[in-house]
């Protein structure tokens, strides 16, 4: 089996394969979510960087179109605007 982690030595990558395959599937789920929640986050600290004079309502529908695409962001929460 090739490493999932080249810079991570071989036994404790299996330690942590191990652990992963016996997690309950909640946990499992949870650790999902929770990276999900991080990456929202880290997106919407890239947005407030790049539009500093932007509100939260406009930041927030400048995420969407980053998750969902500026199509269905637009069909979902109407067209960007510069009064959002």
């Amino acid at each position: 089996m090739s490493a999932l982690f080249p810079d991570t030595d071989p036994k404790a990558e299996d330690v942590l394969i191990r652990l992963l395959r016996d997690a309950p599937s909640w946990r499992k789920i949870e650790m999902v979510d929770q990276l999900n929640q991080s990456v929202k986050l880290l997106a919407l600290t890239g947005l407030k960087k790049r539009f500093p004079n932007e509100n939260e309502k406009q930041l927030h529908r400048r995420l969407a179109s980053l998750f969902l695409g500026d199509e269905l962001a637009s069909k979902v929460y109407g067209p960007m605007s510069d009064e959002s």
